[in-house]
């Protein structure tokens, strides 16, 4: 086993690191903020309104989360490039990562517009017709908007790369400023509704991707890796299977997680649109309360690359015990502050009271659960990602996911008759088993073994 290096002998200052971490922290915070500015702003419309957000939302979650793994292989592979202090290929690398996730973002959206109907039927069933339209709407103006959003990430997971997460974030900062500014002509001044919340992200989405590729494009003294000319790319086989070697069990680690929240979505549904809202706003305040976390390990991906692009694994190893910290005190305040907002926030939106109380009681069990066991389940699978290590950490994933918190939620719920925290406990039990597992993994050393270039 590698011994901890002395503090002169580490890779990266705590300066850097915490100049690299906020900004990650914010960019997450920032994005998750997208969808639930969009549920705050249709809330006073109608409980169907805000059932119809949070199920197309499940959709765009999975497609985002999908680009964002295609990313990350060209991220992983342009940081370890660097660390080896290989300029050209790291070049080379962001070039092919854009092609790539620019072409399945194409494909995919050309699909969900063109088989729209089907595929909300699929995954969620029959819901009543207000709710079915407005989610009809929604999911063409997202639909539209995933080029976009695939050219954001990919180009973001470049500027990370690089040690630039500050870039990044100031382009969520415009993107939300623009979403609420959206939001407050179309829905609540013209009243256009579900419409006016979806087309405001699109206009977002797309300002941000074109301002991230303008940028981009110019070589900086502080952006080794830039984009001269898009025009002239052209795919790059060999480069592009070793970015999809890291990216596309990512993606289907994140597509079966998200698969699996769309399958636990459809059970939720025959619960009621009261239990709906509730379940909607519970996910909306989860996800937000973890996102910093989020944003920690993202930073952690960055920092494995360039220690092991430079052959120091002791580094790798310090540094995921380093971030499980980070990620504990950002995960911990999250939640408490989240909760103590909770109330005045839900009050402000004008949700129904009985939703209303659900949510808070699910809130609740959420705050006392999740810092006691997020950490250990994500926080390590990041590190044995930029490792290359992605088939272990895609399988425990799936198989975790799967057999303890859809399987266990949908006997609850359809089973048993238990409510919407029937979603919470199987939810626990999938991120208690994962964090066993992905702490064993990491303790074993065994992902330290793999390589990615």
């Amino acid at each position: 086993m590698n011994q901890s290096p002395t503090p002169t002998d580490h890779l990266f200052t705590n300066r850097q690191l915490t100049a690299m971490l906020l900004p990650l922290m914010a960019e997450q915070l920032l994005i998750t903020m997208m969808g639930m500015v969009n549920t705050f702003m249709v809330a006073h419309v109608g409980s169907y309104a805000i059932s119809a957000v949070s199920l197309v939302d499940s959709i765009n979650i999975l497609v985002i989360q999908a680009f964002y793994a295609l990313s990350t292989g060209g991220t992983i592979v342009c940081a370890q490039y660097l660390g080896q202090k290989k300029l050209g290929h790291a070049v080379h690398s962001a070039e092919q990562t854009l092609f790539i996730v620019t072409f399945i973002s194409l494909v995919t959206a050309a699909l969900c517009i063109l088989f729209d109907r089907q595929i909300l039927r699929l995954i969620f069933g029959t819901v009543e017709a207000d709710v079915f339209n407005s989610a009809r709407t929604y999911f063409f103006f997202s639909s539209l908007s995933y080029p976009f959003i695939a050219l954001y990430d990919a180009g973001s997971s470049i500027f990370r790369a690089q040690k630039n997460t500050s870039f990044p974030m100031a382009m969520s900062v415009i993107a939300n400023i623009a979403n609420v500014i959206g939001n407050v002509v179309l829905v609540l001044i013209l009243g256009q509704g579900v419409a006016g919340a979806a087309i405001s992200t699109l206009a977002a989405r797309a300002l941000c991707a074109f301002l991230v590729l303008m940028r981009l494009a110019k070589p900086r003294e502080n952006q080794p890796v830039h984009v001269s000319n898009y025009i002239r790319i052209r795919p790059h086989m060999p480069l592009i299977r070793r970015i999809l070697h890291i990216g596309i069990p990512a993606g289907i680690e994140n597509s079966m997680f998200q698969f699996g929240k769309l399958a636990i979505q459809s059970s939720v549904s025959t619960l009621g649109v009261t239990a709906m809202a509730a379940h909607a706003m519970a996910s909306n305040f989860e996800s937000f309360n973890g996102i910093a976390g989020v944003g920690v390990g993202i930073g952690l991906m960055t920092v494995t690359g360039h220690c092991l692009g430079a052959g120091r694994k002791d580094e790798a190893v310090y540094y995921v015990k380093k971030f499980c910290v980070a990620a504990e005190i950002a995960v911990a305040g999250s939640c408490i502050l989240l909760f103590l907002l909770a109330r005045p926030i839900v009050t402000l939106s004008s949700m129904e009271t009985e939703s209303m109380n659900i949510f808070l009681g699910l809130l609740t069990l959420i705050t006392i659960v999740k810092p006691l066991i997020w950490v250990p389940s994500f926080i390590p699978a990041y590190a044995l990602r930029a490792a290359g290590d992605v088939k272990y950490t895609m399988i425990i994933s799936c198989l975790s996911m799967w057999l303890c918190r859809v399987s266990l939620c949908i006997f609850l719920i359809r089973g048993l008759g238990v409510g919407p925290v029937a979603v919470w406990i199987g939810m626990f039990s999938d991120w208690l088993i994962r964090g066993i597992l992905f702490t064993k993994r990491y303790m074993s050393r065994k992902w330290l073994e793999f390589q990615v270039l």
